[in-house]
């Protein structure tokens, strides 16, 4: 951790964290707490619950930042084990003065089943998580089916799960398992186009500047 992120972390997460639980959070309440506490005005006057959107592995989370900042009518949750990259995030956060991103430092293994209420989502992002392309490590792997199924219920009818790799066989596993998981269906067939929305992330220009193909998926909930 550089000096600046480790400086950043001390001062900057708990501002912008929800701490880890074994209970399942209000994340609405989180947000609108956050929101209040920055003088902001809330989502929505009428108390209806908004758009959280989940990514799970933000790394340095420099996507993670430009997504927030273009979308300020929708809500961030990031979750990420990386010290490093969760004061690099918190750092940007506080510099661009956002009020709809925070960041959870815990396992995704953990805060889906523990924090995070079935359906509470709008959608989840999966950008470019760990290929693990030994076939011995395939296991370590975050997309599995009971992981897929597990996310499935935490995104809310109408909703999205949306990930990208740059590794061809990691993208047709992800395929299979998402196509194999009930309540998943496929927005296109087979991979889609890049969506607008999505900005480059650092892994993804080093998979293109090595002339890798980028394989994005994005599964509805029904």
């Amino acid at each position: 951790m550089s000096r600046l992120q480790h400086r950043a972390f001390e001062e900057l997460y708990d501002r912008y964290a929800i701490p880890q639980s074994e209970h399942t959070v209000d994340l609405d309440q989180a947000f609108e707490a956050h929101r209040r506490s920055l003088g902001r005005e809330p989502h929505d006057s009428a108390g209806q619950p908004g758009d959280i959107i989940l990514e799970i592995g933000f790394g340095m989370g420099r996507a993670t930042v430009e997504i927030a900042e273009q979308n300020p009518d929708k809500d961030y949750l990031g979750i990420e084990v990386h010290a490093p990259g969760v004061g690099k995030l918190v750092s940007e956060v506080d510099r661009r003065r956002l009020a709809n991103l925070l960041v959870i430092r815990a396992d995704a293994a953990r805060v889906l089943p523990e924090m995070i209420a079935e359906h509470a989502l709008a959608g989840i992002h999966i950008f470019f998580p760990d290929p693990w392309p030994k076939k011995r490590h395939h296991k370590r792997r975050l997309v599995q089916p009971d992981f897929a199924r597990l996310m499935a219920s935490r995104v809310r009818h109408g909703g999205y799960i949306y990930a990208a790799t740059d590794w061809a066989e990691y993208a047709e596993w992800m395929l299979a398992v998402f196509s194999a998981t009930a309540g998943l269906q496929n927005a296109a067939d087979g991979f889609v186009a890049r969506q607008a929305w999505r900005p480059l992330t650092a892994f993804e220009e080093k998979g293109l500047a090595a002339d890798r193909r980028i394989y994005e998926l994005m599964f509805r909930v029904l």
